[in-house]
């Protein structure tokens, strides 16, 4: 009884061993409902699709990178909606205008020379009695009208400060608001022409003012001049 149970737990123990090996040596793959199933090849074919799936995020990472670089582009390139050049023209020629208002002695090389030969100097100091008396208040309208020129330059200059101090809280507040590169450039290039017809407005007013005084000067010298002539005469007629 004892041989009989022990050769049928060695014949067990050697079946176990087969099935052992068997599986062993056998390739990883079974069989189900038809279908081979390879281990191996699902986790090959499982990396690669995720070597794909990796390319694919990568590929719309870049073209979100590039869709952002043009609406950047297409921010730098959006014009400044706002323009206040109409309005700075409009004020330079206000105090051109003025300038060109000059009365009898106008900003004219040519018409400054005629009026100091005629009234300033030379004959117009040693004529007649009645001539230097012309002359003496043709200089004294000069002189008035110099003054009443600039003083409308000035009141001119003076009316263009409100329109100049609105354009430059506008421009300033478009500055900030800017929504690229090429808005805010616009938005300094046109601070700056307002800061230009600024420099246009003082020039218009420094410019009459000193015709003015150099206009009073030239006055007073010529009336130096015509004194010195009449006591002239009066010695001669003594």
């Amino acid at each position: 009884m004892k041989i009989m149970m022990s050769r049928a737990l060695l014949a067990t123990l050697l079946a176990g061993s087969a099935l052992t090996m068997s599986a062993v040596s056998a390739p990883a793959a079974a069989q189900v409902g038809g279908i081979v199933h390879d281990p191996r090849n699902y986790a090959q074919n499982i990396l690669t699709a995720a070597r794909t799936l990796e390319q694919i995020n990568n590929q719309i990472k870049q073209l979100q990178n590039q869709a952002t670089s043009l609406a950047n582009e297409a921010r730098n390139l959006t014009s400044l909606p706002v323009s206040t050049l109409q309005e700075m023209q409009g004020q330079v020629d206000r105090t051109r205008q003025l300038l060109g208002e000059a009365q009898r002695v106008a900003f004219d090389v040519g018409d400054i020379q005629t009026a100091f030969d005629a009234r300033y100097k030379g004959a117009g100091l040693t004529g007649s009695q009645a001539a230097m008396v012309a002359n003496a208040e043709a200089r004294w309208k000069d002189s008035v009208g110099a003054f009443q020129d600039a003083m409308k330059v000035q009141a001119g200059v003076v009316a263009n400060l409100a329109g100049t101090g609105q354009s430059i809280g506008t421009l300033v507040s478009a500055s900030q608001s800017a929504a690229g590169a090429l808005q805010a450039a616009q938005a300094g290039n046109q601070i700056l022409a307002v800061q230009s017809q600024q420099l246009t407005d003082i020039a218009a007013a420094l410019a009459a003012q000193g015709r003015a005084q150099m206009l009073d000067a030239a006055r007073s010298a010529a009336a130096e001049a015509e004194g010195r002539e009449r006591f002239r005469r009066f010695r001669k007629g003594n």
